[in-house]
């Protein structure tokens, strides 16, 4: 088994989750990769570049992919497109993602946007605001909301999620057989039950404990 864990939005390999969960697949011997999913240049993301660098992390190999709310809906979308995908672990992954990112702001706001060529956003690494570029709403349209995939898949999300409601797994999980939903009480980080979500994906992807 190898698995790759995917970064959310304005984050990096660094995140206190991802490090947390390929320490503890480490811990079993198990190998696991953290790709940066911007390449080190954040302004310039888009959706398709990100599944670019998931590519090739992958490397055409069977693989779990476990992703964190863009990088969870990065796994769902490249694991439609790619059988040696076996499993997926999906921390409240942002499905629904072009819609819900197109309700956000107003037509004004994409206005300026789209006139300056950037808006700020904190990126969790610098712990500061960093520029994106207006072609990441631009190329996010092409891609769909729900991802369909046939593999197995466990998602595990916060009822107190303000970022991606709970509600977008709930409906997700109730239209896909192959799908587990898991409901844990915490909001859209999930940092302060780290270790039920790796007890839940231990179990899930057949870990045995002595």
């Amino acid at each position: 088994m190898r698995v790759v864990y995917l970064h959310g939005f304005a984050s990096s390999p660094q995140s206190s989750k991802s490090q947390f969960f390929c320490g503890r697949f480490g811990e079993l011997g198990v190998p696991c990769e953290i790709p940066q999913l911007d390449r080190g240049k954040f302004e310039d993301l888009t959706v398709s570049n990100q599944l670019a660098v998931v590519d090739q992390a992958v490397r055409g190999e069977p693989v779990v992919l476990m992703g964190s709310s863009l990088g969870g809906y990065l796994a769902a979308l490249y694991a439609g497109r790619h059988k040696n995908v076996e499993r997926m672990v999906l921390l409240a992954p942002a499905f629904q993602f072009s819609s819900r990112w197109r309700n956000r702001y107003s037509a004004e706001e994409f206005d300026e946007w789209r006139r300056t060529g950037t808006r700020e956003f904190y990126h969790y690494k610098f712990q500061a605001n960093r520029p994106l570029g207006y072609q990441f709403v631009e190329d996010s349209v092409q891609y769909d909301d729900e991802p369909d995939f046939a593999q197995p898949a466990l998602i595990l999300h916060g009822s107190r999620d303000e970022m991606v409601p709970v509600e977008v797994s709930e409906k997700f999980a109730a239209s896909h057989a192959n799908v587990r939903l898991k409901i844990v009480e915490s909001g859209h980080a999930l940092t302060d039950v780290l270790e039920t979500l790796w007890t839940e994906t231990a179990a899930f992807l057949g870990f045995q404990f002595r």
